[in-house]
């Protein structure tokens, strides 16, 4: 940036004394030979260094300078803006004070920028000068995990895709081969920052694409060579104890890993795609321990149904949804939830999530003959009060748990339909007697996983008439007369009945929630209780929507009403509801 005010940049050198008056008049003589700016002459000449020369113009400029030379700036200010508008502006932060964002800018009279990194962070910004070099250094600091496995992956030779590693000594000499070790950890620690449930390691024509799935999104993370890929695969096979040398046939597998005292649980499914071996990695934080049914977005009367459900003294409680719906999640807050001394708990799970003091968790293994049917017959030998059976998947299973609740014992399952009302005829399509459904099924839980709001860059907005007219149509009944808070139903800040202009709320994307606008995410449910209603349709083999219809005549809150109303309260977007919830 160069000072129009050329005296006054004459008179900050000179009192700084950064060059002799002699050395002064010689370049402001050739600044009004050339026309080239004093600062720019000075620089030409080698008479004051880069660094004084931005001094001097933060000085001229009255705006306070920084040398960011040897600055060595936190990752979480980093944070607060993005490493593609620090390079665009040429504007980094390093510091915090008075809670304005201290940003360093080579131009810090840009009004333009200085507003755009506001709106993009939350703060007020207190403006620096820096020279470009400085900034440049800061631009250097931010994390890359492209940049930091590309930096650990080159010294690994070339093996060509498809290529067995040699064994020596009944070990990979892959095994110990640091490149790799260090490259995996960092797409594996990268994961854990990021929040990331699913890694997914793609081989293409002429690269390897790896994307990370945030918020149940899977987004592009980086782009590797694809000479790496058989190495790379190998050391993930290695740690998950598969066979390197198979490359034709799926392969199951898991393994460990800590980072920052937080102990991960990696599930690891390879399978062979055109180019290569496809490895899929499931990140489970065991460390994060089981959050309760209200964390999970559970509300007023399906909450007490829930609960109604859990107090019986035998029956099944159901819960139901496609894969990665949170459906074990919800299983194990309602076993936290019972979980005492006077009772006996035993689950059977593929894999143990969580470890949870007080139950006795068992890992299926169908390599030695433990399924869940097997299991199951093993384990009501044990004298359980409650069982959790991790997945109901085949006739056998489903047979077995009807025999459990119907002799005394309160079981929780899941299964996967698209709605709660699904649940009934799925049972009986296992040749299931609907008698028997009707005597055991007590509570049945659909339920679907959204994106929540980012609660650093949420903002409001009115809905269109044509919206509002929409959701009123979804939830009418169910707002209160006045707005505020709903005690019956739990939910916070809804609209009245009669409101002619309806509040909608969504994230503009900052640094915190990586431009997405989304942080999280919380359930939307529906639930509903066996009654003699439900009962006769069961018994004449009624419809799924037959089963909903009346579900619905009984006072359930269907996932979209819920979803709609946790959009009115500023919880998730409206449209993050219709993706994921069906009329």
């Amino acid at each position: 940036m160069f000072v129009k005010d050329q005296n006054k940049l004459v008179k900050v050198i000179s009192q700084l004394k950064l060059v002799s008056p002699e050395q002064l008049d010689n370049a402001r003589i050739e600044n009004a030979r050339s026309g080239k700016p004093l600062e720019q002459v000075l620089a030409d000449m080698n008479l004051i260094s880069k660094e004084d020369i931005v001094k001097a113009q933060a000085i001229s400029l009255d705006v306070p300078y920084i040398d960011l030379g040897s600055e060595n700036v936190d990752q979480n200010i980093l944070k607060n803006i993005t490493k593609e508008l620090a390079e665009k502006f040429m504007a980094v932060p390093f510091g915090f004070s008075g809670g304005m964002l201290n940003v360093a800018m080579a131009n810090p009279n840009n009004v333009q920028a200085i507003d755009f990194i506001e709106k993009k962070s939350g703060f007020r910004v207190n403006p620096y000068m820096a020279s470009e070099e400085g900034i440049k250094s800061v631009v250097e600091q931010y994390q890359d995990a492209t940049v930091e496995v590309s930096e650990a992956l080159k010294s690994i030779d070339i093996i060509p895709t498809g290529a067995a590693p040699k064994v020596a000594g009944g070990t990979s000499d892959i095994a110990q081969d640091a490149p790799v070790t260090r490259a995996v950890n960092t797409i594996l620690e990268y994961a854990v920052k990021a929040r990331a449930s699913d890694i997914h390691i793609e081989p293409r024509e002429k690269n390897i694409k790896i994307r990370y799935r945030i918020d149940g999104v899977l987004q592009d993370t980086m782009n590797l060579p694809i000479h790496i890929h058989a190495a790379l695969v190998s050391h993930i096979k290695i740690l998950s104890n598969l066979k390197i040398d198979e490359h034709r046939v799926p392969q199951d597998g898991r393994f460990q890993v800590n980072f920052d005292n937080r102990e991960i649980d990696v599930r690891v499914s390879i399978s062979p795609i055109v180019f290569g071996e496809k490895v899929v990695m499931r990140l489970l934080d065991k460390t994060s321990g089981v959050i309760t049914l209200e964390q999970l977005g559970v509300r007023g009367s399906a909450y007490e149904i829930i609960e109604k459900g859990s107090r019986k003294p035998h029956g099944m409680v159901l819960a139901t949804g496609p894969t990665g719906s949170g459906k074990s999640t919800t299983l194990y807050a309602l076993l936290s939830k019972m979980n005492s001394v006077a009772v006996n708990i035993i689950t059977l799970e593929d894999p143990v999530e969580y470890h949870i003091e007080g139950i006795n968790q068992i890992q299926v293994n169908a390599q030695v003959g433990l399924t869940f049917a097997s299991g199951l017959r093993s384990i009501l030998r044990q004298d359980p009060d409650i069982v959790m059976v991790g997945e109901i998947r085949d006739p056998e299973t489903a047979g077995l748990a009807v025999q459990s609740a119907l002799t005394g014992h309160i079981v929780l399952s899941t299964l996967h339909t698209n709605s709660a009302a699904g649940v009934l005829p799925r049972l009986l399509d296992m040749d299931i007697e609907p008698y028997l459904i009707a005597s055991t099924v007590s509570t049945v839980i659909g339920q679907r996983l959204v994106r929540k709001i980012c609660p650093k860059c949420k903002e409001s907005y009115i809905a269109s008439e044509a919206l509002a007219m929409a959701i009123k149509k979804v939830v009418g009944d169910l707002l209160p007369d006045k707005a505020g808070d709903s005690k019956e139903l739990g939910y916070q800040n809804l609209p009245a009945k009669d409101a002619t202009e309806i509040n909608l709320y969504h994230g503009k994307g900052c640094p915190e929630c990586n431009n997405t606008g989304f942080q999280g995410r919380i359930g939307i449910f529906e639930v509903f209780l066996m009654d003699t209603e439900i009962e006769k349709l069961l018994v004449n083999r009624a419809t799924t929507s037959e089963i909903h219809n009346q579900a619905v005549k009984n006072g359930m809150v269907t996932m979209r009403q819920d979803g709609f109303l946790k959009a009115l309260e500023g919880t998730t977007t409206i449209e993050e509801v219709v993706r994921y919830a069906a009329d």
